[in-house]
C-alpha cells in the first residue's frame, strides 16, 4: 500500500510533461512551463520553457521564445533564444532575432533573421583579447 505512493509519486517527479497547443487554438498572453511543448496552432506572447519545442506544419509564434532546444516546420516571428540546437525543417518560416548555441537549416526553410550563435561569441572575444596579449608582449 505504501510502496504504490512512494512509486506514483516518484513517476510523476520524475516523468518530463508535454505540453499541447492544438491546431484551431489561439493564446493571447504569456504561456511558461517546465516540460516540452507541441505547438500546432497560434501563440502570441512569450513561451519560456525548460523543455523542447516543437512548431508543427500549422503552428505560429508571434512574440518571443526562451527554452533549451526547438523544432520549427511552422512559423516564428519575434526574438528566440534557445541554449541549445533550432532545427528548421524545408517549410519552417523564420523572422526576426534569433540568439542559439547551434543552427540546423534544411534547404527551402526562410531564416530571415539577425542571427548570433553563443559560442561564436566567446571564440571571438578570446581572440581579440589573444591579440591584445601578443601586442603587448
Amino acid at each position: 500500500m505504501f510502496s504504490e505512493n512512494k512509486k506514483d509519486k516518484q513517476m510523476t517527479e520524475g516523468s518530463s510533461s508535454q505540453n499541447i497547443i492544438a491546431q484551431g487554438t489561439s493564446i493571447v498572453g504569456d504561456v511558461e512551463s517546465q516540460g516540452d511543448f507541441r505547438i500546432d496552432g497560434t501563440v502570441e506572447g512569450n513561451v519560456k520553457t525548460s523543455g523542447k519545442v516543437v512548431v508543427g506544419k500549422s503552428g505560429l509564434i508571434n512574440g518571443t521564445l526562451h527554452g533549451t532546444d526547438a523544432y520549427f516546420e511552422g512559423k516564428f516571428s519575434g526574438k528566440l533564444t534557445l541554449s541549445g540546437t533550432l532545427t528548421l525543417k524545408s517549410s519552417a518560416q523564420v523572422e526576426g532575432e534569433v540568439v542559439v548555441g547551434k543552427l540546423a537549416v534544411e534547404p527551402g526553410a526562410t531564416f530571415n533573421v539577425e542571427c548570433a550563435m553563443k559560442g561564436a561569441a566567446k571564440e571571438i572575444n578570446n581572440g581579440q583579447q589573444k591579440r591584445k596579449s601578443e601586442k603587448s608582449a
